[in-house]
This record gives C-alpha cells, structure tokens and sequence, in this order.
C-alpha cells in the first residue's frame, strides 16, 4: 500500500468544457481524460506517494503551451509540468488534482552548431538522443543521468540533474546557456542566449533546479562538448564498503578529478550482473568503476596513479579498458550495466525506493555503515550504487508496497538516512530534487530568513501558485490557499 497525497479542500475545477477547450488547442488525440488513462501519471519515479491528473495533455509546441496555461488560469485550475517521469522525488505529482502538461511530444532538435558548441533542443527531448545526433562530429552532450535513455532534457532543467560523469564535467546548470520559459501568466520569457555569458544577472542558473514551480521551461539552449581524445576506464574491486570509500578519498587527494567515479555495493553486484553478465565479481564488497579521460599524453601516468591508490586500500583493478572512442564493446558493456542498475532491482524487489543525500567525500565510509545499521535496524534491505566522486550517495531501500507495515519502515528508515545527511555536513538531494518527498527537512537546511527570500522569488515568477503547487517549500506559502494539504502518515 502506498500513501496517497490527500486533495487540498477545494475543487480543482476541471470540466467538460475546460477539457473541451483544451482538445481544441492540441487537438483531441493528444487530451487523456478517462481514469484508466490518467492513472498511468500518479506518480513519477517515487512511488510511495501517488495522486491521479485529472486531464493530462501533450502540446507539440510553446505556443500551445501558452493556451494551455492562460485556459487553467481563467477557469482557476492549478497545472504540473512533466517530463518522462523518471524524475525520484515526486516532483511531477499533482497533488490535489488538475492539469498535467506532459512535454514527452516537444521533441524536435532545433539546431546544432557545432562551431559555437551549442544546441537548442525543445523539453520532450530525451537526454541520449541529442548525443546521438552529434555521432561522427566529435561532440556530445557531457550531462548523463542513469536514466538518460529516458528522460528529458527538460526534466533535466527542472532538477538540474546530474550523472556519472559530473564529477569532471558538471551538473545540468553548469551546460545550460538559455531558456524558455512559459510563465505561470501564460507569457513567455527567454532567458540567457547562445553567446556563453550575458551580461546582467543569471536568470538561466535560476532557473534551472526550480522543479516546475517558476513555470514551464519549452526549449533550453545547452552546450556541446568536445569529445576526449582517449581514455581509460578501470573496475576496482574491494573486499569491503570501508575500502571502496576511502579509496575514493585517496583519489581525490592526489589530485586526480576523474570523468566519473562510481561505486556498486555487494548486493547492486549480484543484481546487475546477474541482468546483464558483464563480469563483476559477485563476491566483492564492493566495485568502484573509474574514468579518466582527456589527452592521450599522461593517462597512462594517471591510470599507474589510480592502480597504486586501488592497491594501497586493499584493492585490486581486475578490468583495465582504454578506449578511444566511447563505443568500444567494454565500455559500452560497463556503462550499460551501471546506467541499467536501477533496472536490475526488479530481480531483487517487487517496489523499492531511492533515496537522494550528499555528503562529503570523507564522510563517505561513515553514511554507507550508518546506512547498513538503518537497514538492520528496520529489517530492509538497502542497496547501494551512487556517484561516489562527489558524495552523492543513492540508498535503494527495497519493499514491497502492498505491505503497510513495510511502507513505514521505508519511510523511518528514509528520513534517519538524510537526516544523518544533514547531520554530517551534506544535503538531502544532489540531483533528484525536493518534489513533495523532501519538503519537511528544507527547515533543517535552511533558515526561515533563507526560506522567505525563497518565497519571495517563487511568488515574483508564480505569485498565484497554480504552476506545480505544493512541491519544494514547506508550508505551501505561495500556493493557491497560502497552506499545503496535510500528507498522512503511511498507515
């Protein structure tokens, strides 16, 4: 059994006729209405808290977008943007009810420059195919969420995402140059360009990361990056978590900044090799897969480095692969089989949910053993695959939903984890956003002069609050009726 997030007390207002004059925007093939049509967008990728659309509705461009928002504003009906749902913090829920604009059909390349090393790419586009198209040209698009075969650059922008190869390369915001963005009101804003830096204030990096609640982001002007001129990609394998982490540690240290550093607990190795048979020793403690990349000059020097790192925490490197390019069999195996890890939880739980905390790189050996008593102590087992470079840890909690009792010790065992996450200097998100999940700890990080300032510049861009309400900040201040409904306890 999964909570489900109660409807505040007013009516969302959809009708016949508001739904009618939507089907006459984009047209009726692109309108779902029917409750066996709209339950499929519940929820996103957490799953625990769900609330069904009561119309959810596919516009082909932004200019439908602006009618669909000027129809919700005038019949007083609040709206949700979503991308492909992959998003892991509720963010896209609609809570209470109303319209979701769901973008997956805005998926047109605009144009790519490759002398400038830009793209503009509409939201529905999925974050793999722009690398796709840029095959053979030397470029890609350096950001890589897990789920990048999935989601959406613009879900993307919402979250200000991040991936594997962050660690080198930077997060969502640091590879947007523009936006545009429909405005709660209906208008449209253009923010940034294609030149690298305008001059006045940063309104794209504001932009990006505000989960849907400063309004509908249709288009992004993002960056390309060349590709490295080789690489060298190694599997380190460790008899214990404690070794992997402070490995990782020591990395960084001797001032290597990896493409990617990436680390996969004992029970993530059994569950991704046993889907897609790469060759991880099941038996390890833990593996850290680690990238370097750049000019072919010095890899070697650095790869002869990590080895003696590896070695010095009791580990040892059993797969060594240079590339040149990043098609290589091996390495396309390898990244295949980590980006899929969430994938290969199936194998071991019916439901399971992914936590989202940030902590400093030391700190890394204590979350990971605090992590492992929390599981004890609750009777759930916790995977664990994550960005280990940049202390962004992921917690699999696995469950099987249809068990209250299970539910609850998932959620206590969620919030001990971030909590212990604030407790040692981090955060409890990296990548996956505050959504509706994460609302009540944002007191914990922030004072309540850093929360009014908040408000104060959502309710510039959302002042009545209809645009994706009840996400990000506690208290629903800025949303429709100034308080957010009350979200039960799991029963």
């Amino acid at each position: 059994m999964t909570t489900t997030a109660t409807a505040p007390s007013r009516s969302t207002k959809v009708t016949p006729r508001l739904i009618a004059d939507l089907a006459a925007v984009v047209g009726a093939d692109n309108v779902l209405d029917s409750r066996e049509e709209t339950l499929v967008y519940e929820c996103d990728g957490y799953v625990v808290e769900k609330s069904v659309p009561d119309v959810v509705i596919f516009p082909t461009s932004t200019e439908q977008v602006v009618e669909i928002v000027k129809l919700c504003n005038r019949h007083g009906v609040p709206f949700v943007p979503r991308g492909a749902g992959t998003s892991l913090a509720g963010g896209t829920l609609t809570v209470g009810g109303g319209v979701m604009i769901c973008l997956t059909r805005m998926r047109r390349i605009l144009e790519i420059n490759l002398r400038d090393r830009y793209a503009i790419v509409e939201a529905g586009v999925v974050n793999v195919w722009l690398t796709r198209s840029l095959a053979g040209t030397g470029f890609h698009y350096a950001p890589d969420p897990s789920s990048q075969g999935a989601c959406t650059i613009g879900g993307n922008v919402g979250t200000n995402s991040g991936g594997p190869h962050t660690l080198k390369y930077g997060v969502t915001v640091n590879h947007v140059r523009g936006a545009t963005l429909v405005m709660p009101d209906g208008t449209v804003v253009e923010t940034g360009g294609v030149t690298e830096d305008d001059p006045g204030y940063d309104l794209t990096g504001l932009v990006v990361g505000n989960e849907g609640t400063f309004g509908i982001v249709t288009k992004a002007i993002v960056n390309i990056t060349r590709d490295p001129e080789a690489g060298r990609t190694f599997l380190g394998v460790f008899d214990s978590v404690d070794a992997a982490t402070e490995t990782v540690s020591g990395i960084i240290a001797a001032g290597i900044v990896p493409a990617a550093l990436e680390m996969l607990d004992n029970l993530m190795i059994r569950a991704v090799e046993q889907a897609f048979g790469f060759g991880f020793p099941t038996e390890a403690g833990a593996v850290l897969i680690i990238e370097v990349d750049g000019l072919e000059a010095g890899l070697d020097r650095e790869a002869q480095a990590i080895s003696e790192i590896v070695q010095a925490h009791g580990g040892r490197v059993e797969k060594s692969i240079g590339w040149r390019t990043r098609k290589e069999p091996e390495y396309v195996a390898i990244w295949k089989s980590r980006k899929s890890a969430f994938g290969a939880i199936g194998r071991l739980s019916p439901t399971y949910c992914t936590q989202d905390g940030v902590v400093p790189r030391t700190k890394l050996p204590h979350i990971l053993r605090f992590i492992t008593e929390v599981g004890q102590r609750h009777g759930l087992r916790i995977a664990n695959v994550f960005h280990a470079g940049d202390g962004n840890i992921h917690p699999i909690l696995l469950f099987d939903e249809r068990d209250p009792e299970q539910v609850k010790r998932v959620f206590e065992a969620s919030h001990e984890i971030l909590d212990e996450c604030i407790n040692v200097g981090g955060s409890v998100t990296g990548e996956h956003g505050i959504g509706v999940e994460k609302m009540e700890f944002m007191p914990r990080l922030f004072s309540p002069e850093d929360l009014a300032a908040m408000v104060a510049i959502r309710q510039v861009f959302n002042p009545e609050g209809r645009c994706n309400p009840f996400k990000l900040l506690p208290g629903g201040v800025g949303c429709i009726e100034k308080k957010a409904p009350r979200r039960p306890a799991p029963a």
